[in-house]
């Protein structure tokens, strides 16, 4: 595959995502935004999954076997704890209108110009190798694709410098996507889809990829691992071999869930691009599933490459796309170098953006809106100062990335890069995490602890990549700085045992962490510092109900502000937000004095455009502020606190009003419709009461009216009489036994019960009734069916009356019946079954609810539905168990009850 057509591949695989991105920003303009959703959130995180990880993973697993691991298990243990620190980040960027990591941490610390430029400086020297490593992997791959087939004009062809064009290429993407607009803190919606597309193509084609070393070229995962544990080298990377490498394990554990978090990239994506903190609830499961996939062939990648390329022919870096390659996979190829390009590009599209709205507002803002000239220069115009800024820093980010390559990162691989810049980031631990939930961690602390900590992590991880390119002595490694032993980078102080970046990590971060709590503790703290702590840490308390402009004071001019405003966003724009934050608050528009509330929302506006420690320095330039003292900030912080205590207390008493009123009305429309069913049953029963009374009192009359009566006539009369008699005694007991259920006055009689010797009692028991119908009954046992404890007589009560139900439905000469049991699970289900006249679906939930009759005066119970059903269901309820119906109108019914025995 030539050098020509993977240009041209190349080149369109960025028109791709030039129109998602493209496409994404006009739904967005039509209203339909993309980023709203989920798990393009989700997605769009994978940008921590870089070349590092498409290439680089399966060369640490070859020379530090299951360790690569660690970068990947360290963000899955790191996501449940999200809810609690990113959301709280995320709360706090969105309240304070935070662009960057640089100017979170110069924001918490009283907006200080000085923390943003240190944090800024940290990033760029920290991530720029991080940078260099993407370029080192697109000309690497490119360069392996064009000379496998026999392209070897392909160095030649960029006179030796693809990387330049790539960076070249990659800086005009960026700068058209990614400083299309000023505020910092609006969404750039184009690039966070067309990153999301890239983590689907970059997964695709590992998994592809994967899938063929795995199940193409050998036999499954079986095979492979079966082949390298016949090989003592391979078999002995995938195992822990001494302690080191267990406490290395760990370190990088706890490197990388300090990455996920604080890379400038994650931030960017994860933070300033959120729209919903409710997103997080899905990236906290989505993205493990995502890690998982993309590391889920490394293992077989790596051992297949091992078992195919021996004598250390092929670069382990490099087996993901040469292993395809010896098999003339063309496509395969082209898809992976694709995969890989996008890992890579994706990383260094959005590292780029998040640096240079660092180096904007951190370190060239400042300087600009100290300067007269350069601000009368640019009067009404600002906006566009800002663009081309952030513009050439792009460029220039790229173009020093691309330097570092040339000289010293290509004598390193991608892994070991990487870790150097996690171990950089790794060192806003301590100002980031101290700052959100401890107040007294001050600027001072802050300061030192990161200038001492960057130091360190230098001296110990990047000076010795300086030296190995040849810039310094070896000396300095073999034998310290100015040949004192104790100040070997690799093992400072005498520490020994630990892999490089363990000890850079522990040493950097140990002197980091000791200066800021000792400084923190024992420096004051200005007001301004004080509040932006308070606001930091109780910030869910806080939120945007308190203004930040509560303790500013001083004289400020409205006709100032809204010059200040135009020069970023335009007459139009600003007089319309002023007015309508006016509007909101009550404010004068016509006064010429500025309020302080309108201070404090315009320097949150401008902090989104240039950073909050610009923003405080624009504000300070057209505004004379008075000092206010510790004591002010907190008794107004305090007051501020107890307001919202008591607005809280009483929205919550007013709530408990509103839900204790509407469940005095709920109750009061159940008393009503209870008192009215209550009526209803009554009239029901004394309905049901009266029939067969009126029929024994009828019957009776005729009988002493006619003593001459043929006695045969009379003793049917006689007998109809006694079965009303028993008939009514039955409706009376049943009338009693529900109030007794009703009431909870009921007790059951337990005793150890055989469910098969009750059916059988009861088929006894009305055996006349089936043999008067000629009906067919059959009883299928379960012998298995355990005894159980059980009020014997009161399951015996509902058998007869579902039995009893079954043979009045049933045809004469036609009928048939079956009683079963089964013993399943710990449970016993009786059925009767039979095939009368069936049930009507409308009236098969209702048959067991003695006020049916009352609720629906339009529906009437079918015939025997009365009060048996209603005693049987509480009788089985009693036992804990369950009873229903299935059936249908002209093809019988089927009656279950469950009662568990376990």
């Amino acid at each position: 595959m030539n050098s020509v057509v993977l240009i041209m591949v190349s080149l369109l695989y960025l028109a791709f995502l030039f129109g998602v991105a493209y496409w994404a920003e006009k739904q967005s303009e039509k209203g339909k935004s993309l980023v709203t959703n989920p798990y393009i959130y989700a997605l769009s995180l994978a940008v921590y999954c870089t070349a590092w990880t498409f290439f680089g993973s399966v060369g640490r697993a070859v020379t530090n076997g299951i360790e690569f691991l660690a970068v990947f298990v360290g963000p899955t243990i790191m996501m449940p704890l999200w809810w609690l620190v990113l959301r709280k980040i995320i709360r706090i960027c969105k309240v304070q209108r935070i662009t960057s990591i640089a100017d979170f941490i110069s924001s918490r610390y009283g907006k200080n110009a000085t923390l943003g430029v240190l944090v800024t400086l940290i990033c760029i020297l920290g991530v720029l190798p991080y940078i260099a490593i993407q370029l080192k992997a697109i000309s690497s791959s490119f360069l392996i694709v064009a000379h496998s087939s026999g392209d070897q004009n392909a160095d030649n062809l960029f006179w030796g410098d693809l990387a330049f064009y790539i960076a070249v290429v990659l800086s005009v993407f960026t700068i058209i996507f990614g400083t299309r607009k000023i505020d910092s803190t609006e969404r750039h919606e184009g690039m966070v889809t067309a990153i999301a597309a890239e983590s689907i193509v970059k997964l695709a084609a590992f998994l592809a990829t994967g899938i063929f070393v795995t199940y193409i070229v050998f036999d499954g995962f079986g095979d492979i691992f079966q082949r390298a544990s016949l090989v003592p080298e391979l078999r002995k990377t995938f195992v822990f071999n001494n302690d080191s490498d267990a406490s290395g394990w760990v370190w990088h554990i706890f490197l990388s869930m300090t990455a996920i978090m604080f890379l400038p990239r994650q931030f960017q994506v994860a933070v300033v691009e959120n729209v919903n903190e409710k997103h997080l609830n899905k990236a906290m499961w989505l993205f493990p599933l995502y890690l998982l996939l993309i590391n889920i062939f490394v293992i077989p990648t790596a051992l297949g490459g091992e078992l195919l390329f021996t004598n250390n022919t092929v670069n382990p870096d490099n087996y993901v796309l040469a292993i395809p390659l010896k098999f003339n996979q063309k496509i395969l190829t082209l898809f992976t170098y694709i995969g890989g390009f996008s890992a890579a590009t994706s990383m260094i599209i959005v590292e780029t953006i998040a640096l240079s709205v660092m180096v904007s507002n951190n370190l060239v803002m400042p300087v600009v809106l100290k300067n007269k000239k350069i601000q009368d220069h640019f009067q009404g115009n600002l906006s566009g100062l800002v663009n081309n800024i952030r513009r050439t820093s792009i460029a220039l980010i790229l173009l020093l990335a691309y330097l570092y390559y040339k000289t010293i990162a290509e004598h390193y691989s991608l892994v070991s890069i990487g870790m150097v810049s996690f171990t950089a980031v790794a060192q806003f631990t301590p100002a980031i995490i101290g700052g959100i939930f401890w107040k007294t961690g001050n600027r001072k602390g802050a300061l030192i602890g990161l200038i001492a900590g960057s130091i360190v992590w230098f001296y110990t991880l990047v000076l010795p990549s300086i030296v190995g390119a040849g810039f310094f002595p070896q000396s300095i490694i073999d034998h310290g700085l100015f040949g004192m032993e104790f100040l070997k980078p690799f093992s400072l102080f005498g520490l020994q045992g630990m892999d490089n970046i363990s000890h850079g990590l522990f040493w950097s971060l140990l002197i980091n962490v000791g200066c800021y709590l000792y400084f923190s503790m024992n420096s004051p703290v200005s007001s301004i510092e004080h509040n932006q702590a308070v606001i930091f840490v109780d910030i869910f308390q806080y939120s945007e109900q308190l203004e930040p402009s509560a303790i500013w004071r001083g004289t400020a001019y409205v006709r100032d502000i809204k010059i200040l405003l135009s020069n970023f966003f335009g007459e139009k724009r600003s007089e319309k937000v002023l007015r309508l934050f006016a509007q909101k608050h009550g404010l004068n528009t016509k006064s010429d004095r500025a309020d302080p509330k309108l201070v404090g929302y315009v320097e949150k506006l401008l902090a989104g455009v240039v950073g909050t420690a610009s923003a405080r320095i624009m504000i300070s330039s057209v505004s004379k502020e008075e000092k206010i003292s510790t004591e002010e900030v907190i008794s107004i912080l305090k007051s501020s606190q107890e307001l919202l205590s008591a607005n809280k207390s009483l929205r919550k008493k007013s709530v408990e009003l509103e839900k204790a009123t509407s469940e005095l009305k709920d109750a009061n429309e159940i008393l009503k419709r209870t008192d009215k069913l209550k009526d209803d049953f009554l009239s029901t029963v004394a309905h049901e009461i009266r029939t067969p009374l009126t029929s024994i009192r009828a019957l009776s009359e005729i009988v002493y009216d006619n003593p001459d009566m043929e006695p045969e006539e009379r003793e049917h009369f006689l007998g109809t009489v006694v079965k009303e008699s028993d008939r009514l005694g039955r409706l009376i007991n049943q009338v009693l036994d529900l109030e007794k259920y009703e009431s909870g006055k009921q007790k059951l009689d337990k005793e150890e019960v055989d469910i098969q010797d009750i059916i059988k009692d009861v088929i006894d028991t009305l055996h006349q009734q089936v043999k008067e119908k000629s009906i067919k009954l059959v009883f299928i046992p379960d012998r298995f069916a355990p005894r159980f404890e059980a009020d014997r007589d009161k399951l015996m009560q509902v058998v007869v009356n579902l039995l009893s139900n079954a043979i009045k439905y049933c045809e004469p000469q036609k009928g048939e019946i079956i009683i079963a049991t089964h013993y399943v699970e710990g449970c016993i289900y009786t059925s009767v079954q039979d095939n009368g006249s069936g049930i009507d679906k409308r009236f098969q939930r209702l048959i067991f609810d003695k006020f049916f009759q009352a609720e629906d005066q339009t529906i009437k119970k079918p015939k025997g539905s009365g009060l048996g059903l209603a005693i049987s269901k509480k009788i089985i309820e009693l036992h804990n168990g369950q009873i229903w119906v299935e059936s249908e109108v002209g093809s019988g019914s089927k009656f279950t009850f469950m009662i568990s025995v376990v």
